[in-house]
């Protein structure tokens, strides 16, 4: 998995998921979708505009912390 900016939320984080838990993606017929967002702005749009996402928020966007 690569490395994921630490601004990035998920409501995962606060319900006891383990933290290595918390980003992945599970698929199958009675998931419910997560929702992210970023905590610098507090939207789903990151700080250079673009979607919050773990398959998005890495080193490659220019708002990326690590």
């Amino acid at each position: 998995m690569n490395t994921i900016c630490k601004h990035l939320r998920t409501k995962k984080m606060y319900t006891g998921t383990p933290a290595h838990e918390a980003f992945v993606e599970k698929e199958g017929e009675h998931v419910t979708p997560s929702h992210f967002w970023c905590n610098c702005t507090q939207r789903e749009i990151g700080g250079d505009g673009n979607l919050a996402h773990p398959n998005q928020c890495n080193s490659s966007r220019r708002c990326f912390e690590e």
